[in-house]
């Protein structure tokens, strides 16, 4: 008995790979009219939403590995988007807040990223997308 090879595309790892890189495709040049990565973006919205997070909290929130956040916050530090502080409960850690500039540019991006929410939302009908949304969300 012999079976045929199934296309790899047919595999629900290729098409979920398929569709985030559509996704990151579009949502990154809407972002890029604004100078910004889809990294900070999310790094920004975690912020407004939890202002007195730690690096180690935001890294798991922002789906951000630990050495990349590092990195990526120096360079927001350095375009005054976001500031350090010491955290009142415990000093040995750092809490990143959003300042007046980046609070100014995230409601600019949320705009953009709200647009494109509505853009693939259109594809499919209410229904559809808050199932897709929910089987998304039980994957990750």
């Amino acid at each position: 008995m012999t079976t045929e090879p199934i296309s790899f595309e047919r595999h629900l790892s290729y098409a979920l790979e398929a569709a985030h890189r559509s996704v990151s495709n579009s949502l990154s040049a809407r972002l890029k009219a604004h100078g910004i990565q889809i990294t900070a973006w999310r790094v920004m919205e975690c912020l407004d939403i939890d202002q007195r997070l730690t690096m180690g909290e935001l890294a798991k929130r922002a789906l951000i590995n630990p050495p990349a956040l590092s990195k990526l916050v120096d360079r927001m530090v350095s375009d005054g988007l976001v500031h350090r502080q010491i955290s009142a409960a415990d000093q040995r850690q750092i809490n990143l807040l959003l300042t007046n500039l980046g609070r100014r540019r995230m409601l600019q991006i949320r705009k953009d990223a709200e647009e494109q929410d509505r853009a693939l939302s259109a594809l499919l009908d209410s229904d559809n997308g808050e199932m897709l949304k929910q089987l998304l969300l039980k994957l990750a």
